[in-house]
């Protein structure tokens, strides 16, 4: 190339360039000086060299089956081996499916990075120990979702992971939350899936799980095996509890214990930033909850809160162990189910909720007052009225130590 030729000296005078002329004067071809003077006009595209691989007319394959489970790359080169008469090595099978999992991971990473409303995961922090002031030992696990959007949590001390706690866990979320998201992202969790009729293509839900979805109004979603980011918000959750350890022998009774994990509920969602946010996640919770689906909490009592069945009697009464407890009269001689939930019990007449009573320590008979009124009139009274009863009932209460009667809101 002729580096004497410059662009400088053949624009010198100003004058309008005789190509000719100047080729004669640097003794050169005229296209050396177009080329000076028109350098894109000669630019040359540059080739790009394609490159072939001996796994190019299995890629197709390999993606097909890499999405349909999760194959290791030595399973797939046997495969190839095999059933194809691939002669490559092992080595750019390992490195392509390696490339491959990354990708299918990243896709799976943004679809669980969920809009407002959409999803929340669940898990167990499971057997964590732990001994009281006085070495009384512990073996507890927390219950644990996570809304994904907002990062807001709610956490709840458990001794069991059963089916029963799940479902009364969730329903205390709900709760918490005011209401649950579009889906739910499970672990293979044996209480979510049955696994004597799972594989690892085909997940079949348990019965009970899957009717207690749709009573609740969300779906079941469940987490493919070795996809650990697509769950990576409880999970970062899970890690958090290991702050209870600090607790080892600080705490004096399992009711303290209690109190110190919706303590750091309460701190999770209303002091510290979420790393994955950097936003408190109770200041964006305020946002998403706005998108939460109602639930309706008193259909999914039944799955958790054990049922008994007891024949009203003639005096319009129930006896649960051994207490006394009033239903209207229309009731007398049928079947009620008693839903016993904590320090509460709910009285149902088929699916319908009749009342719900503080459960009684003190008081062996514990009627409404309006059954009680009724009661009365049904037998001996007839001939009173309502307000007649009343005055009889309020002259006759002090002396009736075993009675507790609770007052209905007075009318306008």
């Amino acid at each position: 190339m002729r580096k004497d030729i410059t662009i400088n000296k053949l624009l010198e005078g100003g004058k309008k360039v005789n190509k000719s002329a100047l080729a004669k004067q640097y003794d050169c071809c005229w296209r050396t000086i177009d080329r000076r003077l028109n350098p894109e006009k000669y630019k040359k595209e540059k080739k790009v060299r394609k490159y072939t691989s001996k796994l190019d007319k299995y890629k197709e394959l390999i993606d097909a089956k890499l999405e349909e489970n999760n194959i290791p790359a030595t399973g797939i080169y046997f495969l190839l081996r095999t059933k194809y008469d691939f002669d490559g090595k092992y080595g750019i099978v390992r490195k392509y499916v390696a490339s491959k999992k990354e990708n299918i991971i990243n896709e799976l990473t943004i679809r669980f990075e969920t809009i407002k409303g959409y999803q929340s995961q669940v898990d167990w922090k499971e057997k964590l120990k732990l001994k009281d002031i006085y070495e009384n030992e512990y073996v507890v696990s927390i219950f644990l979702i996570i809304l994904g959007n907002s990062r807001y949590k709610y956490i709840e001390l458990t001794f069991d992971q059963t089916q029963s706690t799940l479902f009364k866990c969730l329903v205390n979320a709900f709760k918490y939350f005011g209401g649950i998201t579009e889906e739910i992202l499970f672990d293979n969790m044996k209480t979510i899936v049955d696994r004597t009729r799972s594989s690892l293509n085909n997940v079949i839900i348990n019965s009970k799980a899957e009717q207690f979805s749709k009573d609740a109004g969300f779906k079941i979603i469940t987490c493919r095996p070795y996809r650990p980011r697509t769950k990576g918000k409880v999970e970062t959750l899970a890690k958090i509890m290991n702050r209870f350890k600090a607790f080892n022998n600080e705490f004096k009774d399992l009711k303290e214990l209690d109190e110190i994990v919706k303590k750091l509920n309460y701190l999770l969602n209303f002091e510290e930033k979420s790393q994955a946010t950097n936003e408190i996640p109770n200041v964006l919770f305020q946002k998403e909850k706005e998108y939460l689906k109602p639930v309706n909490i008193d259909i999914l009592k039944n799955y958790y809160i054990p049922e008994k069945v007891y024949k009203v009697s003639n005096e319009s009464m129930i006896t649960y162990k051994g207490i006394k407890y009033s239903v209207p009269i229309q009731y007398i001689g049928k079947q009620i189910t008693v839903l016993d939930e904590d320090e509460i019990i709910h009285l149902y007449y088929n699916s319908k909720l009749i009342y719900s009573y503080n459960k009684s320590k003190k008081y062996r008979y514990n009627y409404k007052e309006q059954d009680y009124i009724d009661i009365l009139k049904h037998s001996s009274f007839d001939y009173k009225t309502d307000n007649e009863i009343k005055k009889f009932i309020e002259h006759n209460l002090k002396s009736l130590d075993n009675i507790y009667i609770e007052k209905g809101e007075e009318n306008d």
